[in-house]
């Protein structure tokens, strides 16, 4: 079942049922008035003052976090870590060659160590 929509006086074909019609455009453009300035506005209220903004929505900075000093045996956990499953995952294929449990357990010990960098700063 075919719909027709027409646009720029040409009429489009198109399955009803596949796809939605081609969307309207509609003309876009300025909101207010080429030329109009801000002070130009009408308020309601009777207020004469300009517009002040309120304490409560100006910006406040957070509060300055102390800055932590990582312990010293982050770095050394992360290594030791790193290094010991590329060997363990080195041992499976050289000595445990019947098991993968090395691999898997080589594998925990590298993510093991890659947390352990994202701690030290």
């Amino acid at each position: 079942m075919l719909g027709r929509f027409e646009r720029w006086g040409r009429q489009i074909l198109y399955a009803i049922f596949l796809m939605a019609p081609p969307k309207r455009k509609t003309g876009g453009g300025r909101v207010t008035a080429k030329g109009t300035r801000p002070e130009d506005r009408h308020s309601s209220a009777t207020n004469t003052e300009p517009h002040a903004v309120a304490a409560s929505s100006r910006y406040t900075p957070k509060e300055a976090k102390r800055q932590l000093v990582p312990p010293s045996w982050v770095p050394v956990i992360m290594l030791i870590l790193l290094i010991g499953g590329g060997l363990m995952i080195m041992a499976r294929y050289l000595v445990f060659t019947g098991s993968n449990w090395p691999t898997f357990i080589g594998l925990a010990a590298i993510l093991g160590g890659l947390y352990a960098a994202t701690k030290w700063q």
